[in-house]
């Protein structure tokens, strides 16, 4: 019998990615050798006193994601990074705020994450310097298809920032954190923007933010920092606004919940030249896109992947004050006019 691959079923009824980023406050990445088990934090590299820290705050439900990573440089020695993204802005997100550690003992790692946690400045950050880390994950002993397409696109994804020259652009193999359906899948901090279905001309567009922005309607997962729902809407407007949406701050929120239809009421705001925007739009239930799959490779049944359509899409800014209507369903919406 032939191996079941989630990724190829996925590929196979053209399913439609947006809306799958994960939300979370705050992304811990501790660099670890291999191997990694299925449940990366049960790795034989993972001393007890981390395990235990990874389980305490998952039982918290604190909003915090824990990842191992791993690049070439990675050694199997106690010497280690420890990188904390955080998001720190409550009101209009920017991207998360980088905390970058050198352990010299795994058995300090979690202490170290500790101090963080409790509002302290462990005394090992290194100098801060601004880097991008792109997150591919590899973790085949969790789902095959990771190690199918994740680990030859994280060669690729390494030669591609070499070759371009981007020296604050990390490419790292990552543990488990959602998406194997869509492998070979990536998250890019400190944006938090995730990413599936990837090969190099797309990941050269994500890297260098040129060339034809149309590209992200396949390969974009959503913005991690807004709910699910919400990144269908976010993906039109950034469609709409090209390369520039990058450099926004957005925030967003859920106005209205329809349960019984599956739908709801969302809102995008964001700043643009000191100038606040909204848009607000009916997020429904889209019948002809939702889908049934597997949705890893040891799936025992299908489940249902509900995805959602863009309508009545309205828009004010607060130099007009004023709620306008704009096109329904999704197609070509009306950038905004900066006029009074």
């Amino acid at each position: 019998m032939d191996k079941f691959f989630c990724a190829d079923a996925s590929k196979c009824v053209k399913e439609d990615i947006i809306g799958s980023g994960s939300n979370y406050q705050t992304y811990i990445l501790i660099e670890c050798c291999f191997p990694w088990e299925a449940e990366a934090f049960n790795s034989k590299q993972i001393s007890q006193n981390l395990k235990d820290l990874v389980e305490e705050v998952e039982h918290s439900k604190q909003k915090i994601r824990f990842l191992l990573i791993n690049n070439d440089r990675t050694k199997c020695s106690d010497q280690r990074k420890v990188v904390i993204y955080e998001n720190k802005d409550l009101e209009l997100f920017g991207g998360y705020e980088k905390h970058e550690f050198n352990v010299d003992s795994c058995d300090k790692v979690a202490g170290i994450i500790n101090s963080y946690l409790a509002g302290e400045v462990p005394g090992c950050e290194t100098e801060n310097k601004q880097t991008r880390d792109i997150l591919v994950c590899t973790h085949g002993s969790h789902d095959m298809c990771c190690a199918r397409y994740g680990n030859p696109f994280y060669a690729q994804a390494t030669a591609l920032a070499s070759e371009l020259e981007l020296n604050d652009v990390r490419v790292w193999r990552a543990s488990h954190f959602g998406g194997h359906r869509f492998a070979p899948t990536a998250i890019d901090l400190p944006d938090g923007r995730y990413y599936g279905n990837l090969d190099r001309a797309s990941f050269q567009s994500i890297l260098t933010r040129t060339g034809d922005i149309e590209c992200l309607n396949k390969v974009y997962r959503g913005w991690g920092i807004l709910p699910n729902p919400i990144q269908v809407l976010e993906r039109e407007l950034l469609v709409l606004y090209g390369w520039d949406w990058f450099n926004y701050k957005v925030a967003s929120k859920i106005l209205d919940l329809d349960t019984e239809n599956d739908a709801f009421l969302a809102e995008i705001t964001f700043e643009k030249a000191d100038v606040t925007y909204t848009y607000r739009a009916d997020l429904v239930k889209d019948e002809t896109k939702t889908v049934r799959l597997k949705g890893s490779c040891g799936a025992k049944k299908e489940s249902e992947f509900v995805k959602y359509s863009v309508e009545n899409i309205h828009f004010y800014s607060t130099k007009t004050d004023e709620l306008k209507l704009a096109i329904s369903p999704s197609v070509s919406l009306p950038k905004l006019v900066e006029t009074t």
